[in-house]
């Protein structure tokens, strides 16, 4: 079994609002997403503040996140634990709830081998009747999945694909040849949509997406038609705005620049806080060379 996620998905923000999870601003944002052309969607993951989110809170965005979308695009949930009992736990709720697959980022601080990383998979794999998309981050979680782990997991039949955001780009041609074609790759690195695409990859989970899913999506559009040059075209158009959203720790950046667009507040759940001025002037410059200011009425009727 192999799930056809492919092009640019956006890894969802969600809205509060004095502290609580603002849910007609998600599925008002959900909707605005999907009618910009992005090809499918990913609450509830490190740019949604998961941490912060308690089980009840992620059941919630995930059922507004399917029942907005109606089946239009892939709902990927984010169910990911350092904490394998919680991790089944969450996949269990968005199985119920209709999900099309749930991301499972690598265990964070606990630091396991790479057998405890294969028997984490396998015990959530084994847990639900969902597919299921690893996450490798190690920039955030320090223990990373190695390519003959990767292999090891790939053969599991729900296990269709790896969010890869180690920045190494020689691994997509790596993964592909222990993996093979059919095993979904999605790139993490916003900064590496287009190269990721060049080299084998399937598509992104982006988080420049968030405010330019329009941009996002007509670039995965143009190089799967073979249409490099126009491509290539947007990717020069993107690459500033991907500087920007990484400028502070994510989500901080892709937050302000929605709350200028007036998708949602600019409010965090702590540890997180606002961006600092610098930063602000820097995402603001990024969004006015993107043209992504000039139709901010348009977009927050919209919404």
């Amino acid at each position: 079994m192999r799930a056809p996620f492919h092009g640019s998905f956006t890894a969802l923000l969600t809205p509060f609002t004095d502290g609580r999870i603002d849910e007609k601003a998600f599925a008002s944002f959900v909707a605005w997403q999907i009618a910009e052309g992005i090809h499918g969607i990913v609450p509830c993951g490190t740019t949604g503040e998961c941490p912060t989110l308690s089980a009840e809170e992620q059941g919630r965005l995930i059922e507004i996140a399917i029942a907005t979308s109606k089946g239009r695009v892939p709902v990927i949930a984010g169910c990911g634990s350092n904490d394998t009992a919680k991790a089944i736990y969450l996949t269990q709720q968005a199985e119920k709830l209709g999900a099309s697959a749930a991301l499972h980022v690598v265990p964070y601080y606990n630091k396991p081998t790479q057998e405890g990383l294969y028997q984490h998979f396998k015990a959530i794999h084994d847990s639900s009747h969902l597919p299921i998309v690893l996450y490798n981050v190690p920039g955030r979680t320090v223990a990373s999945i190695n390519v003959e782990t990767m292999e090891r997991l790939a053969q599991l039949p729900r296990i269709v694909g790896v969010k890869d955001a180690t920045g190494d780009l020689t691994r997509v041609h790596k993964t592909r040849a222990t993996c093979g074609d059919d095993f979904v790759q999605l790139s993490g690195e916003d900064s590496q949509a287009l190269p990721y695409l060049t080299l084998g990859g399937h598509g992104i989970i982006s988080v420049t997406s968030n405010i330019a899913p329009g941009l996002c999506s007509s670039l995965q559009n143009a190089y799967a038609a073979g249409d490099l040059e126009q491509a290539q075209a947007i990717n020069d158009k993107l690459l500033p705005l991907h500087d920007a959203m990484f400028f502070e720790t994510s989500p901080g950046p892709a937050k302000f620049a929605a709350s200028l667009l007036g998708l949602c507040r600019n409010e965090f759940r702590l540890p997180l806080v606002p961006v600092a001025k610098p930063t602000e002037a820097v995402v603001h410059a990024a969004m006015l060379q993107a043209g992504l200011l000039d139709n901010v009425a348009t977009i927050k009727r919209a919404v």
